[in-house]
């Protein structure tokens, strides 16, 4: 006998010859005609002919795990989480609502749009998302798109799991930290033991399922089939162009002088090669000789805001978007019947040892490849055109994308674990496991900003910093403002560091004003959150002497670990912690702060970041006395420090200072106060 969701998904939905007049159950209004028109669109993908078998699964599979596999553009993430909608309801929401997770917060709202309409709902009520600085959702949302990171941090401050019944985690291919480490919570917390029955859908491309298999102890897994009809061609350069961009650019412009039918998705690397393909694009475009209108140039990346959604916009003229990793599964567009494919990322990885971060170029993996060239599919096929020899990506390309929770810094991951009170952070469950020296750099940085007790257990500080969507040491430099009365100032510092304008493109143009937004948003965040936790705030001050001297004591009390002193006075920096050289940053204030003559540049500096590339790049510095370094940070962080001029410079300064307070409290210790309230 059927069960109750599986007859609720045989009536909902009707086609367009049953009844006008049925009434969506969701909201108890009846259906618009725009609805049946996208009916008539989600019968006719891939996916819907895995629709009982997986409603089926979801309610009958007595371990709560569905796996659900299938080819990028087959709708897997725009009807399971509306079928999940279904089961839910037919439950009456009394366990919780539907929460569905991307690795992109510009993904989630996309894929909130778009399935709101589909549902004949309205954004932000019964359907909403979640993102940083945006919450589009009410009292009465039911399916709620989530980035996974925000999702990781409700997790890791509950016991449970969450206000939802039902958890989607889509495009568990792409492998982000945020998405690998609630499968792994997940997995620890044995959902069958867990209140409420909850259910975990896993939502991944084919290449991935086999681990997943493995890892959640073989689940039921629904396969959804392939696309019928032919697939589209691809063809391959005999050598890799020495100019990407170019290449690129005179693809496109044969396929507009063409007129083929159907938009152009173009991959490149990096967002830098992006917006140079978009300017040149766009000026070559509008000389073309058309029969009609020139076609629209846009970009698509993490930095482009709310103006993504031009991307699905219908328009009259054809549209070419650029992007690059963002785009290999977490954005479906149907339009699209051509592709060029530089087959390069470049991605930030980060070294613990070092404590800084590399721009690697390399081979995007065979399982991102076939991606790109299932884009162009459709009726009748399109084509794919390779900007590379076929044998580049067989021989050098690994046949997964890399798991991220190798790649970045932790100390984020470690402190939400640690609120978890996961003992130790390599006990949890990931489907890889990090590197055991980056676990120890995360938990040393953790210990130097106090954040651990003697047990090595959250300590009430680290409690705090958690509950800030910042890094840990921008987050102490933030509570450290409460103590140097410049809350004011140190708010719109940490908001314009988390939302971080891009040097290159400010340099150029003055502003971006989307960042400068989303810095906005974040500010306004994080003062609730202060407000909230009940800490002391300070009336704005900015401009006076002291209020600059207290900043830079605020941001050293967080920033210690990244400091860096010019050895020789002509810019060559050797950083504290691992006596690593580096330069400022070519957009850096310092370097071309002086008037005539060459600027000198400061001798004392802490610096927000440090990637490996060509110069060795120190980039947001701000100079700094290291009187302030020897006073507010750790006495054994400085004990520990590697041998160096440096660190003796330190240890003759604090024997120095030491020696003229010696008996009674110095002008300096009131100066700087007891670092040990932080600390």
């Amino acid at each position: 006998m059927a069960s109750q969701p599986l007859r609720l998904a045989e009536e909902y939905g009707p086609s367009p010859g049953e009844s006008e007049l049925a009434v969506n159950p969701f909201d108890g209004l009846p259906f618009s005609s725009r609805y049946y028109e996208l009916l008539e669109q989600r019968q006719a993908l891939p996916i819907w002919a895995a629709r009982f078998t997986f409603l089926e699964q979801l309610e009958n599979n007595p371990t709560g795990v569905v796996l659900v596999s299938g080819e990028p553009g087959s709708g897997k993430s725009t009807q399971i989480p509306q079928w999940c909608a279904e089961f839910a309801l037919a439950r009456g929401f009394q366990k919780g609502q539907v929460t569905v997770t991307q690795p992109y917060p510009l993904a989630a709202r996309s894929l909130a749009l778009r399935v709101a309409d589909e549902m004949d709902l309205t954004l932000g009520h019964e359907v909403g998302y979640s993102i940083p600085q945006e919450d589009c959702t009410g009292p009465n949302t039911l399916l709620r798109f989530c980035w996974d990171r925000l999702l990781l941090q409700e997790v890791a401050s509950t016991r449970g799991t969450g206000a939802w019944g039902v958890l989607v985690l889509d495009e568990a291919q792409e492998r982000s930290v945020a998405s690998d480490s609630l499968q792994g919570l997940l997995q620890d917390a044995k959902l069958e033991n867990l209140p409420g029955d909850p259910r975990v859908v896993v939502v991944t491309d084919p290449a991935l399922e086999p681990k997943l298999r493995d890892f959640w102890g073989n689940p039921p897994v629904v396969h959804i089939p392939r696309e019928p009809g032919e697939r589209p061609s691809s063809m391959y350069q005999d050598t890799i162009p020495s100019d990407r961009v170019e290449a690129a650019c005179q693809a496109v412009l044969e396929l507009c002088q063409k007129e083929a039918p159907g938009d152009v998705l173009v991959y490149l690397p990096s967002e830098e090669e992006i917006s140079l393909c978009c300017e040149s694009l766009s000026k070559k475009v509008e000389s073309l000789p058309l029969q009609g209108l020139p076609p629209r140039v846009l970009p698509l990346h993490p930095g482009c805001g709310q103006a993504v959604q031009a991307v699905y916009e219908d328009m009259d003229a054809q549209k070419v978007v650029v992007t690059h990793w963002l785009a290999d599964f977490s954005f479906s567009l149907p339009s699209i019947r051509h592709v060029i494919d530089s087959g390069l990322e470049l991605r930030s990885v980060y070294n613990p040892r070092i404590r800084a971060e590399f721009q690697v170029l390399r081979p995007i993996s065979k399982c991102q490849a076939e991606a790109r060239q299932l884009r162009a599919r459709g009726f009748p096929p399109g084509s794919c055109l390779c900007l590379y020899p076929k044998s580049f990506l067989e021989l050098e390309a690994p046949p997964l994308p890399q798991p991220r929770v190798c790649e970045e810094n932790l100390s984020s991951l470690v402190l939400l674990l640690k609120r978890r009170q996961i003992a130790e952070p390599g006990e949890c469950h990931f489907l890889d496991q990090p590197a055991p020296e980056a676990l120890m750099q995360a938990l040393e940085d953790l210990d130097y900003l106090a954040a651990l007790d003697n047990d090595g257990d959250l300590s009430d500080l680290g409690v705090i910093l958690s509950e800030f969507p910042l890094a840990p040491e921008l987050a102490k430099a933030l509570l450290a403002s409460c103590e140097f009365d410049c809350v004011d100032e140190m708010l719109t510092l940490a908001a314009m560091l988390t939302g971080g304008a891009d040097e290159a493109w400010c340099q150029a143009r003055g502003l971006n004003w989307a960042s400068l937004c989303q810095a906005h948003k974040l500010r306004g965040e994080l003062l609730e959150l202060m407000q909230q936790i009940e800490l002391p705030l300070s009336q704005p001050a900015f401009g006076s002497e002291q209020n600059r001297r207290d900043l830079r004591k605020a941001l050293v009390s967080g920033y210690f670990l990244k400091v860096a002193r010019d050895t020789d006075g002509t810019g060559n920096y050797l950083l504290l912690t691992h006596n690593h050289v580096a330069q400022l940053s070519s957009y850096c204030c310092y370097r071309s702060r002086s008037h005539g003559a060459p600027a000198r540049p400061p001798p004392w500096v802490l610096y927000h970041n440090f990637t490996i590339s060509k110069d060795n790049c120190l980039s947001i510095v701000s100079e700094i006395q290291p009187q302030m370094l020897v006073e507010l940070a750790p006495p054994y962080f400085l004990s520990n420090l590697p041998p160096s001029e440096s660190k003796d410079l330190l240890n003759q300064l604090k024997e120095g200072m030491e020696d003229s307070s010696a008996g009674s409290e110095s002008s300096s210790a009131q100066e700087f106060r007891d670092p040990c309230v932080l600390q």
